[in-house]
């Protein structure tokens, strides 16, 4: 089905290196950019201290706030990108707290309820882009950065997130097409030519080519003239 405007979608596990992407290719393409709710979320740092207390409400407030995102962009005239895309919420993080018996299976069915009732309104992505490292690499990331409320993320807990990813991928690639960048041998903060390289992928879609998507004819081709040195990953 071809649509007005194109949906790009960015995946991948905690720290991969989304939000970079999303920004990047934001300035690179001037389509609009719809960022996770990190900094302004009421619950992340009850979350981490405690999972089994708060893993419900911290599951609703993203599901939330995804769906919201996903309507306004619907509605937008341009391109757009998200990060991370509202299935992760569900299929990846839903199912791996439940599965660790941090959200109860009474919890987790009635989310599950209003997660499939959702799909019924919103438009898969035209492309994801998935962002994929090894758990350590992960971890040595989120360390980095400093984000206080990620201080108690354990390597186990990303080691079964990325065993949730790989299964969720499976199905993804049902969904849309899914284009992996590995993101331990691509330096996505220091490599900024391999951005540009990305934008050209993303050019060459086939969605990307229609004449009828608004938006996507003015992808430059070219390098902003600057590399990025903030933490944004």
């Amino acid at each position: 089905m071809r649509h007005k405007n194109f949906f790009l979608g960015i995946a991948g596990n905690i720290g991969a290196g989304k939000t970079l992407l999303t920004t990047e290719l934001s300035e690179r393409t001037g389509w609009h950019a719809y960022f996770e709710p990190v900094i302004d979320n009421p619950y992340l740092d009850d979350f981490y201290a405690d999972m089994k207390r708060w893993s419900f409400h911290l599951q609703i407030f993203f599901l939330s706030k995804r769906f919201q995102a996903q309507k306004k962009m619907l509605e937008a005239e341009v391109s757009f990108i998200q990060d991370r895309t509202i299935y992760e919420d569900a299929e990846v993080f839903a199912w791996t707290l439940n599965r660790l018996g941090h959200l109860g299976d009474r919890d987790y069915a009635n989310y599950k309820a209003l997660f499939d009732t959702m799909l019924e309104f919103i438009r898969p992505p035209d492309l994801i882009i998935f962002l994929k490292a090894k758990p350590e690499s992960l971890l040595e990331r989120i360390k980095h950065r400093g984000r206080e409320s990620e201080k108690a993320i354990t390597l186990d807990y990303l080691k079964i997130l990325d065993e949730a990813y790989a299964e969720w991928l499976v199905r993804a690639q049902k969904l849309t097409e899914v284009h992996p960048i590995d993101t331990d041998k691509v330096n996505l903060l220091t490599e900024s030519h391999k951005i540009d390289e990305i934008v050209e992928f993303v050019r060459r879609h086939d969605c990307v080519s229609a004449e009828t998507l608004v938006g996507c004819e003015d992808v430059p081709g070219t390098r902003r003239g600057e590399d990025s040195s903030d933490d944004k990953a």
